[in-house]
């Protein structure tokens, strides 16, 4: 299993979202995706407490450490590489958190609008 080519949303070479915690697919620290990744891992976030709170009341436990599976749970100010499909929802549902574009993989754009991506931008 390899990473796709890692091209941020702007069509430029991706940057690192987040090492403490490692974040990614692969764990190395980027948002980067293959053809396994049937969640799309690709869109770099900042966490809140708004955001957690939302991904556990729609059942996707993030804050909560799972310590068999080397988890220490997030917290807000963690990067972490969020599936496309879930920022989407949150982002419509008036909670997602802010994204570094520059280590957004293009292929989020595939789910998440572009514009409103960039409105949730912090490197902008």
């Amino acid at each position: 299993m390899e990473p796709e080519e890692s091209l941020n949303v702007f069509g430029q070479p991706m940057l690192v979202c987040g090492t403490d915690p490692v974040t990614g697919f692969f764990r190395n620290g980027k948002c980067d995706t293959c053809a396994a990744d049937a969640g799309s891992h690709t869109v770099c976030a900042v966490m809140t407490d708004e955001f957690l709170a939302f991904s556990k009341y729609v059942g996707n436990d993030l804050s909560t450490p799972r310590p068999e599976f080397g988890f220490a749970g997030l917290k807000a100010g963690d990067h972490w590489c969020l599936c496309a499909g879930r920022w989407a929802q949150a982002a419509d549902e008036g909670c997602a958190p802010k994204v570094k574009l520059a280590a957004t993989h293009q292929r989020a754009l595939e789910v998440c609008d572009f514009e409103t991506l960039k409105k949730h931008a912090v490197d902008l």
